[in-house]
């Protein structure tokens, strides 16, 4: 539907498209999996902005993009929905290179403002007109960043519209009836209308210009002494709100109101997640990201199994249960990272932070400088953002901080915004780090116990999303062992990545090679003599990981042999090279990465070719 269209719609039009585009993703969500209860959230603040704005011009950022369902079907992209999240198909967070509408990539969190108080300073830089937009919800305000674009948004006097999705994930509720009736009094059209209009005359004349002055003034203070939200306007902000985020006309209203005011203004809805779906509605937390579901019910289609993540809660849970000095932190993924439990069993030792991963680090150094062993639960991606704190606060006083690094490697559906291969590299830049990388499940419980109880300085423990492979055993904690023994050549792999060496072994048996293959149980520190030791047996040695090339262990390796001269090993790395992986089940990116096991058989058969 074009922005002439969206333009002209009627109020009750507006209303029965809001019906349908919560109808369809309800439907396509339930076959492809995805972010739903977000979508669902904001339906009618999506319809509403299409009618005021043309984002083929206009530029709208989402903070976080999986608010973004009822968006992708607006431009053009409805007929594609069932390809949600799928290799080749749509993507689940907005991305520029789908559709001009798509400002900017969105897949983490607080960021908005800030990217669109730049598009508005480049737009006045360059003399242009168009409008700019930021829609944030779903905890992004749980994050120091959304305050600091906000406070340079707010006195910047760039024309910009922040449209705050208050769905209780982030912002209290206004206290007070007299405080909800004046903000119901100031937004009514009649209102508004009157004060663009006396603005309009009053600024005629240096004596309407004083009058005008003085009776703002008058009205901020009797404001300022009645209501409780007066933080946005105290950044700079003209604040509207807080209103009913699912009235979708009143919505177009005030967003054709704000488009008119020459600054910054902050519009407060007030939204329900999941809105318009009963199970969603209930259980918010379980629809942020689904897998496909029975639409009746909201019941799985294919219930989870055991995975790393629920191993991990329940492992901690059982040392939380033998000492009392250990705390768990999770940064708004209490679920995601497998603390549901702990959270109940030891509410007192159960941290969640919001979106504030360096905020949790920090706060875990304070934990540990005082005799807690507080074991920080977060994803890989979004460890990122604390890289400083890992070093500043952490590291440099060699701090006892244990990091459950999940989502390590490819994690399929979300995509480039997720995966997490990049900690390899930053992880091990830091001195003193420990890094373990379990391939199974005995092997992650042993590894957290030996990072709680016998490491001292600060430790990680990388894990993949989902749950194991063929290999199931444990092959040590520290340093290196041999998994499968063989002789023409030696595969190393980390993680569950020796699931795909191992399948490599067994292609290349049929096919009559003998293929050893290594687990490097840690990675940090990387015990080169051993790996040197076993490649030396065969000549041969493939490094296969499931992380960028670039810091790479393969390239750790290479590195050594060549400072300690070691000689006659040809050396070849497997990995996902330089650049970022899209979305797909993680087996279909490890077949185009090249990094399956036929992919590292087909490398095995080339290096003994050459031999």
């Amino acid at each position: 539907m074009g922005p002439e269209q969206m333009n002209t719609l009627t109020d009750l039009q507006a209303r029965m498209l809001c019906d349908q585009l919560r109808e369809q993703i309800i439907d396509s969500v339930s076959r492809t999996g995805g972010h739903l209860a977000s979508s669902l959230g904001v339906v009618e603040a999506t319809v509403a902005i299409h009618r005021v704005f043309d984002l083929e011009t206009d530029r709208l950022v989402f903070d976080v993009g999986h608010q973004c369902y009822a968006h992708k079907i607006l431009t053009h992209r409805g007929g594609q929905m069932d390809t949600l999240r799928k290799l080749g198909g749509l993507s689940g967070f907005p991305k520029p290179r789908e559709d001009r509408a798509d400002a900017f990539i969105a897949g983490h969190a607080s960021n908005a403002v800030s990217v669109a108080l730049g598009m508005a300073r480049a737009r006045t830089a360059c003399g242009e007109g168009y409008s700019v937009l930021a829609i944030l919800g779903d905890g992004a305000m749980t994050g120091g960043l959304a305050y600091e674009g906000l406070s340079d948004a707010g006195q910047s006097g760039e024309q910009l519209v922040v449209i705050l999705n208050d769905n209780g994930m982030s912002i209290t509720k206004n206290v007070g009836g007299v405080a909800r009736h004046l903000a119901q009094q100031r937004l009514k059209p009649q209102y508004l209308q009157f004060k663009k209009v006396y603005k309009k005359i009053t600024s005629c004349t240096a004596a309407g210009r004083t009058v005008y002055r003085f009776t703002h003034r008058a009205k901020q203070a009797v404001k300022d002494a009645v209501l409780h939200c007066s933080m946005f306007e105290d950044m700079g902000f003209t604040y509207l709100g807080p209103v009913d985020g699912h009235d979708v006309n009143y919505l177009t209203r005030l967003l054709r109101y704000a488009k008119e005011l020459n600054g910054p203004v902050l519009l407060h809805i007030k939204t329900v997640k999941g809105k318009g779906y009963a199970p969603a509605e209930k259980e918010p937390d379980r629809f942020h990201g689904v897998g496909p579901f029975r639409k009746e019910d909201g019941a799985p289609l294919h219930p989870s199994g055991e995975s790393f993540s629920s191993v991990f809660g329940q492992t901690l849970c059982e040392l939380a249960g033998e000492r009392d000095d250990i705390a768990a932190v999770t940064a708004a993924m209490p679920d995601g990272t497998g603390l549901v439990e702990f959270a109940r069993a030891y509410p007192g030792r159960f941290f969640d932070v919001g979106i504030a991963e360096g905020h949790a680090v920090a706060m875990a150094a304070g934990m540990a400088k005082q005799r807690l062993v507080p074991v920080v639960a977060v994803y890989s991606t979004f460890l990122q953002r604390a890289y400083d704190m890992l070093i500043h606060d952490v590291a440099i006083q060699g701090l006892h901080v244990v990091l459950c690094v999940d989502r390590a490697g490819l994690s399929g559906e979300d995509g480039e915004t997720h995966h997490g291969v990049f900690d390899t590299a930053y992880l091990s830049s830091v001195p003193g780090m420990k890094i373990y990388c379990p391939a199974s499940f005995e092997e992650l419980r042993a590894m957290l116990r030996h990072a709680v109880e016998k490491v001292r300085g600060p430790v990680a423990v990388r894990y993949p999303k989902g749950g194991e492979g063929a290999f199931h055993g444990l092959c040590g904690i520290e340093g290196v062992g041999v998994v499968r023994p063989g002789t023409d050549v030696t595969i190393a792999a980390y993680g569950t990545m020796v699931n795909e060496a191992l399948e490599a072994a067994r292609l290349l048996e049929e096919k009559g090679k003998s293929a050893q293959v290594v687990k490097l149980n840690s990675i940090a520190p990387l015990d080169v003599d051993a790996v040197a030791a076993c490649a030396g047996k065969t000549g041969a040695l493939i490094v296969a990981e499931e992380c960028v090339d670039a810091g790479c262990v393969g390239r750790r390796i290479a590195a050594e042999f060549a400072l300690r001269g070691t000689r006659g090993i040809e050396l070849v790395l497997v990995n996902l090279g330089d650049r970022f992986i899209q979305h797909g089940t993680v087996a279909e990116l490890r077949q185009l990465c090249g990094i399956d096991g036929a992919s590292i058989c087909r490398k095995a058969l080339e290096v003994m070719g050459r031999g």
